[in-house]
């Protein structure tokens, strides 16, 4: 999805009427629309400061590979986090994510992995089986899309990502926004 159509959607997503919270103790969410009562793919309410969020790729950022079985998203690993969906309507789940690099001391720069086949498409480059999928089901990483996950929005290190096929998806993140590797 394209920058602009991006900003399109969120645009249109803050001016769609809202329902009022459902739960009483649910704290408002900075520039995030209200949704109507939960279904089982919908957030529970969370710290807006610990939320994974989709981001514009900056302009300069830093992929490393550093993987360390810590409890913290290091750069190569693959780690489980609640993900918004692109309609940015509130609902989401959770899923894989390829750390990138650090963004501060408490967020890492993170693209999403998915196991719908994309065979073919510019936009995910395919990784194979591993580690982060229970069912061993050949996996895609969506190099469109930049998420910003907090430390604490972090569910569980699923697997490392080898070196060779991180420094695939380094290159091809390099090639398409001129970001250095570390």
């Amino acid at each position: 999805m394209g920058t602009a159509t991006r900003l399109l959607s969120a645009v249109l997503g803050l001016l769609r009427p809202s329902a009022p919270p459902t739960e009483p103790a649910q704290r408002p969410r900075a520039q995030t629309p209200r949704v109507a009562p939960r279904e089982p793919s919908q957030r529970p309410p969370a710290v807006s400061q610990a939320e994974t969020v989709e981001i514009d790729p900056p302009r300069r950022l830093m992929l490393s590979y550093a993987p360390e079985r810590d409890n913290a998203p290091d750069g190569g690993e693959i780690v489980w986090t609640w993900v918004p969906y692109e309609e940015r309507d509130g609902r989401g789940k959770d899923r894989p994510v390829l750390v990138i690099g650090r963004a501060d001391a408490t967020h890492s720069y993170a693209v999403r992995l998915t196991s719908k086949p994309h065979d073919g498409d510019r936009q995910y480059l395919a990784l194979g089986t591993g580690e982060w999928d229970p069912q061993r089901r050949p996996s895609w990483v969506d190099i469109e899309q930049l998420y910003l996950v907090h430390d604490a929005g972090m569910r569980r290190e699923a697997a490392a990502l080898d070196r060779k096929r991180f420094d695939a998806v380094a290159a091809a993140l390099a090639a398409r926004y001129g970001w250095a590797r570390a």
